[in-house]
């Protein structure tokens, strides 16, 4: 008997689309051409190359020479990060400011310019997951160079200020990035009108291949090189372009923006079920915003149980969810967004996070509601901390 699947955990990653994959087979052997080449078939690549460049500025309402293609979003965001600090060294410009519950692409470049040097201010959230736009102009000083905060939380969706954050750096004279893995193809961006500086895109997070990305530099940004080689991408990112997902990631930009609002809606009735569903199992409690937060993103924490074992039995019955960000699924230790928004560390262990996408069907949402039932109960039957608390 083959066993059923249900994927709910598209934050993590996403399947390539037919669609996305039928933009990019034509690259991997009919024209399988390096796009610097002078011949016809390495110009034709390097067209494809140039119309997908032209798709992603025209989904975030940029321009074309402002989008640089990278290996994924860890790439975009360290380039942002390092190349604007590198830069601005010389002015004097030595400090960062960010948030506490950045993905980790975010925190460790941080840290690591910090061994170097530079100075960084992480900036707390509230219990809901919010940054405080007034922390971020409390924080900036004459010597701050970059100001980045993620557009939208990978693990509990909380969409963060983006605009007024923006409007705060640049009234400083400040820079801004924001990370917006998670927020393409689930929130409208318009990188002029939320005055966006750089910001980071991951392919693999919009049904397009894992691999490959996109930074968006604001036109008349000169930014450090964070590789060296070739005169790839205007001479900034050097290396063979990988034309066919890049090719892909263009088509899937494309549909990631197309009838957005009919998406949003549509995919926040599902979420909106799931999280009532849960909600509705006494020692629960939903972790960020209910209205501001990704549309497919829900994130529990469950008394009385322990998450691992949660996922385990889910997948038992061919449902796939997390436990938090997908980069630090190895890790023993609680997560850092959950710590920072105050959850306890046994409590933060008992969380899960379904991410749907419009794929989801209203019948595998019941299905994942009656089998997280049963397998709580089960759990909770198992567990003496669940004792104590029901006592």
């Amino acid at each position: 008997m083959v066993k059923r699947l249900i994927y709910a955990d598209n934050a993590a990653t996403t399947g390539i689309s037919d669609e996305v994959l039928k933009e990019m087979l034509p690259y991997f052997q009919d024209n399988f051409a390096n796009a610097s080449t002078a011949y016809e078939i390495g110009q034709q690549a390097k067209a494809a190359i140039e119309r997908a460049r032209n798709k992603v500025a025209a989904s975030i309402k940029s321009k074309p020479e402002e989008i640089f293609f990278t290996s994924g979003g860890s790439e975009a965001d360290n380039w942002a990060i390092r190349g604007v600090a590198e830069k601005l060294l010389p002015q004097g410009k030595k400090h960062i400011v960010t948030s506490v519950f950045e993905h980790h692409a975010v925190l460790h470049t941080c840290e690591a310019l910090e061994k170097r040097g530079y100075e960084a201010t992480y900036l707390p959230v509230d219990s809901k997951g919010f940054v405080n736009p007034e922390d971020v102009r409390k924080a900036i000083r004459d010597d701050t160079a970059l100001v980045s905060i993620m557009y939208a939380n990978n693990e509990i969706g909380t969409i963060q200020p983006i605009e007024q954050i923006a409007a705060i750096c640049h009234a400083k004279g400040v820079l801004f990035h924001t990370d917006a893995v998670q927020a393409v193809g689930n929130v409208n961006i318009d990188v002029r009108k939320q005055e966006i500086d750089l910001l980071s895109i991951s392919g693999h997070k919009i049904h397009a291949q894992k691999g490959i990305g996109v930074l968006y530099v604001k036109k008349g940004l000169v930014l450090s090189n964070l590789l060296y080689g070739g005169g790839q991408e205007r001479g900034k990112r050097p290396g063979t372009e990988n034309v066919p997902a890049i090719a892909g990631l263009g088509r899937a930009m494309e549909l990631a923006v197309s009838n957005l609002e009919n998406k949003i809606n549509e995919v926040t009735e599902k979420r909106n079920r799931i999280l009532d569903g849960i909600l509705a199992i006494p020692g629960t409690r939903l972790n960020g915003d209910r209205e501001k937060r990704l549309p497919g993103n829900s994130n529990i924490s469950i008394e009385g149980i322990e998450g691992e074992s949660l996922l385990l039995l889910l997948d038992q019955v061919g449902i796939c969810a997390s436990s938090g960000s997908a980069c630090t699924s190895g890790s023993l230790e609680p997560s850092h967004v959950l710590l920072a928004i105050g959850l306890k560390p046994e409590l933060a262990h008992g969380s899960i996070r379904l991410s749907i996408s419009q794929e989801t069907t209203d019948e595998e949402i019941t299905y994942i509601l009656d089998n997280l039932r049963e397998i709580i109960h089960k759990l909770r039957t198992m567990s003496p901390l669940w004792e104590e608390t029901d006592e």
